[in-house]
């Protein structure tokens, strides 16, 4: 390499140290939110609209509700992120701020000529009592139970609601994500799963529940049973750009958002506990 050239790339090399030092995104804060992968796509979007006045940067990773959790005890994280109720043990010092309610979608394959089952029978199928879709009125067809990883928010939510003391069966699939779960059912006509509504998708079909379809208006008036929280968590007083940023969550922008996402948010009451709590 001969000596015009060495020069050339140092001259570079200098050009970008020293761009790096004095651009704005150098000095930028930055926050840091951590848990449920259902959570993660409102978190983004919120992310990304806050981001593009506001002198900060947001990271926004998944992980899982339990994660969330567990990172914001350990204060590792500057946001937790869950997509089920904390029991008393995991609410001792973090304090709980809901974004909305969302419903679980009970999830099949487009070809699926099945439409509705009510609670019991989404227990018994996805505790293995019943396997063929023709014991509800359905095909001749093996059940194949799709269920969510050990950890999910999602899947925390599902056996508190749908299946109490029994245990999911041993040998269904398990998916490490909601897209996951959509791609099996898509892939098999005998699967069965549950789903973020936030993230339902032409390509899987929903069932309605004991008669009732998932919609923002049965998960609001609450005639829709199979729901549960998005919750932001953070432990002590939020400082600086983490409070501002919670602060504008629960502004009338931050609260559009939220609706455009599917998510059911909190009513005129609850937003003004939050503003007051975030002052």
């Amino acid at each position: 390499m001969n000596s015009k050239l060495k020069g050339i790339i140092i001259l570079i090399l200098v050009i970008l140290c020293v761009y790096i030092m004095i651009v704005p995104g150098s000095s930028y804060e930055r926050i840091n939110i951590v848990g449920s992968t259902s959570v993660q796509p409102l978190g983004e979007k919120l992310a990304e609209t806050y981001t593009e006045n506001n002198n900060v940067l947001i990271n926004v990773q998944g992980g899982g509700s339990g994660m969330g959790i567990r990172s914001s005890h350990q204060n590792i994280t500057d946001i937790g992120m869950s997509s089920k109720e904390l029991n008393n043990e995991e609410k001792k010092e973090l304090e709980e701020l809901i974004l909305g309610q969302e419903g679980i979608v009970i999830s099949v394959n487009n070809e699926n000529n099945v439409n509705d089952l009510n609670i019991g029978q989404i227990k018994n199928i996805f505790s293995g009592k019943i396997r063929n879709w023709k014991e509800v009125g359905g095909k001749d067809l093996n059940i194949e139970v799709i269920t969510r990883e050990e950890g999910s928010g999602t899947r925390s939510a599902f056996e508190d609601l749908v299946m109490e003391d029994s245990k999911i069966k041993a040998d269904a699939i398990v998916q490490s994500s909601t897209e996951s779960v959509k791609q099996s059912i898509v892939s098999n006509p005998g699967a069965i799963g549950f789903v973020s509504y936030a993230h339902m998708s032409d390509d899987v079909k929903s069932l309605l529940v004991d008669g009732v379809d998932v919609s923002e208006e049965t998960i609001a008036d609450k005639s829709y049973k199979l729901q549960r929280p998005f919750i932001f968590l953070i432990n002590g007083e939020p400082k600086d750009s983490v409070k501002e940023f919670l602060q504008w969550v629960y502004s009338p922008e931050g609260i559009k958002i939220i609706k455009e996402e599917k998510i059911v948010p909190p009513n005129s009451t609850q937003i003004l506990k939050y503003q007051e709590l975030l002052k």
